[in-house]
């Protein structure tokens, strides 16, 4: 048996020098346009055949095994965030205000390792592998599409059609050691939510002239609290969270108008439905109580990542193969983050899993999205080695 571990860790420089590069030239979403042209770049030195602007700045690399078979797409996203860095690392972003603080830098390293090691192993393969390096995961901003949506209207699931995905992402949440592969959902699907009230402004002093749309504001978001602990049931899932609140100019100035926004989280689709049912009749009953006029507007971000039984089965048995020495979970490992790689898993059947990345020795534990984000890069051998065998146990 290919000992795709050992192979991990004899590339590690690589890897790891992709990722501290990448690190310090961080992109936005649909911005990856110095990140997507090392990856073509790397892609086409080992005769992958190679795609550039799929999904804008997305790039598609196809390895061809030795005999026919279904086609398995991995896909590593490449984007950063807006978060100006306070690591202090020495390979800390350059491009003041962008930082890579979810990962992504080594997700990116580790897919074109795991293309290193698979074209190795190229006449072992019996199906395609389709290297999916997506743009702006992080990017929905409730107008556009995201990464995803973007590849898939372009046909990164065609031409040749894929049969199944794998995907993953470092877990700063989990220690180094700690892998999660569970069946069935995994990362919640999410709504933004826009709320505006139309109150009658006036004097802060007289406030009996006036509709106002601050207080309104104020009983909607508690009422709204009311929604998971009264309407979900205790050992179902659902989060609802108002962001933020923007209203007024002055201290004596009852303003005219208030917005709210907000996040929706559930996993079920039937609890998605009562949460939304329920969200509007709360919003609009309290702002018909208080007088307000009311416009809601609610944009599904992504539905949730819902992991095929029988692919995360593959990847769970070749987990315990390659990685005896880790701590394997394969229970229903949830977390209320969103991740458009849903919209793939929606039309094709995949695994997504989780590597442990944090190190509290290292004080490598912030949470992802933070300004001092980093991970152990020990991390990036595990995952660089468990997609690879997984992969190639799926094709054999």
């Amino acid at each position: 048996m290919t000992d795709f571990l050992q192979e991990a860790k004899s590339l590690f420089t690589y890897t790891q020098s992709m990722r501290r590069d990448f690190h310090i030239h961080p992109e936005l979403g649909f911005h990856e346009v110095r990140t997507g042209g090392i990856v073509a770049k790397e892609l086409e030195s080992l005769g992958l055949e190679v795609t550039k602007g799929v999904g804008k700045t997305g790039v598609v690399g196809l390895l061809e095994g030795s005999k026919p078979g279904p086609t398995i797409l991995l896909r590593f996203d490449m984007d950063a965030l807006p978060i100006v860095e306070d690591t202090g690392a020495e390979y800390a972003s350059e491009n003041h205000g962008v930082m890579h603080a979810c990962g992504h830098d080594g997700h990116t390293a580790m897919g074109l390792t795991v293309a290193k090691i698979l074209h190795k192993h190229r006449n072992e393969l019996a199906g395609t592998i389709k290297f999916c390096f997506q743009p702006s995961e992080e990017g929905y901003n409730g107008e556009e599409m995201g990464g995803a949506q973007m590849m898939i209207r372009d046909g990164v699931l065609d031409g040749p059609k894929v049969d199944h995905t794998l995907s993953m992402h470092l877990w700063n949440e989990k220690p180094v050691g700690w892998v999660g592969v569970a069946k069935g959902p995994v990362m919640a699907g999410a709504e933004q939510f826009t709320i505006k009230l139309i109150g009658k402004g006036g004097h802060g002093a007289a406030p009996y002239t006036t509709i106002d749309p601050i207080m309104t504001a104020a009983h909607i978001i508690t009422a709204l609290q009311t929604i998971v602990s009264r309407n979900v049931a205790p050992l179902q899932s659902a989060v609802v969270s108002v962001t933020t609140v923007h209203s007024g100019t002055a201290f004596n100035v009852i303003p005219q108008e208030a917005e709210l926004t907000g996040t929706i989280r559930t996993f079920d689709l039937d609890v998605r439905k009562k949460v939304l049912e329920r969200f509007d009749q709360i919003v609009r009953g309290v702002a018909e109580t208080m007088g307000c006029k009311v416009e809601i507007n609610m944009q599904r971000v992504t539905p949730a990542v819902i992991n095929n039984d029988e692919v995360a089965a593959s990847v769970q048995r070749t987990a315990r193969d390659l990685l005896p020495d880790s701590q394997l979970d394969t229970s229903s490992y949830l977390t209320m983050g969103a991740e458009d790689m849903a919209f793939m898993q929606e039309k094709v059947p995949g695994c997504y899993f989780f590597i442990g990345s944090n190190n509290k020795e290292k004080h490598l534990d912030y949470g992802h999205h933070h300004p001092k984000f980093d991970f152990d890069e020990e991390a990036l051998i595990r995952g660089s080695a468990l997609m690879a065998a997984a992969a190639a146990d799926m094709l054999k």
